[in-house]
């Protein structure tokens, strides 16, 4: 470095604007209590989409691991991290949520965040999450924005919540990076309020897999349980600043 005379302030770059670092301070509300529990379905059975075959998946690809590491947490906030291991991936989702719930200490916390083995966040995703959250109490639950795999691919931002009748059609993304309300999300990257799963009235399992064969038709675990959830006023939405990849990992494309 070139010599320099240093009778300047040092007090710093965020300390020049006190009003302004305050203020994004009191935007993320990290002073609040933001404990997450990190829920990943693991080791799971799943047909697979192109060959209509169950497979039994044994882990999570390099590139989705490396982006999960990444994944900043409130800082000195709670995190717990929990597998759900060797179930179809709705009895996953309402086996392990059933036992947060049912935890004397994990149940008081604030938030659930979903995460699947081919989903990659980025590396501010849950924090971005998290002051949307807090930004809007009107919704149960904020997810980022993933397409489905393949050429073709949509938004998984299901359902247009103006019409009346409830429906699970694509919506367009806001390429602004807002937030779009819907009538159903993914769970690859999902931030779910606690409370919402200490609501008696919700119809449990939460989660289900309908596979056609008991004559209920077919419906993937996160649109069951959003059919429901919205009869009991609760709202969600995905922000469209979050984009995840969804990866294929026969491929090697990240959609």
């Amino acid at each position: 470095m070139k010599p320099q005379i240093t009778a300047h302030s040092f007090a710093g770059v965020h300390n020049k604007d006190l009003r302004a670092s305050g203020s994004r301070i009191i935007q993320g509300a990290t002073w609040r209590k933001q404990r997450v529990v990190l829920v990943i379905p693991a080791d799971y059975p799943r047909i697979d989409e192109k060959d209509g075959v169950m497979h039994h998946y044994h882990g999570i690809p390099t590139k989705v691991y490396f982006s999960h590491l990444a994944l900043i947490f409130p800082p000195n906030q709670g995190s717990y991290r929990m597998a759900a291991q060797g179930m179809e991936v709705g009895e996953a989702y309402s086996t392990a949520i059933a036992q947060i719930v049912g935890n004397a200490d994990l149940s008081k916390w604030e938030y659930i965040l979903t995460v699947e083995h081919d989903n990659a966040p980025p590396p501010d995703g849950l924090l971005k999450l998290i002051a949307r959250m807090e930004a809007h109490p009107e919704f149960a639950c904020i997810g980022g924005l993933y397409w489905t795999k393949g050429e073709g691919g949509v938004p998984q931002i299901w359902g247009d919540p103006k019409d009346s009748t409830i429906n699970f059609r694509p919506q367009p993304p806001d390429p602004n990076g807002g937030l779009v309300e819907c009538c159903g999300t993914g769970m690859g990257f999902n931030l779910w309020r606690m409370k919402m799963f200490q609501d008696a009235r919700l119809r449990r399992p939460w989660f289900r897999t309908l596979s056609g064969i008991e004559g209920k038709g077919q419906g993937t675990q996160d649109l069951y349980f959003w059919d429901n959830a919205r009869q009991f006023g609760y709202r969600c939405a995905v922000d469209c600043s979050v984009l995840v990849g969804h990866y294929d990992d026969a491929n090697d494309v990240m959609y």
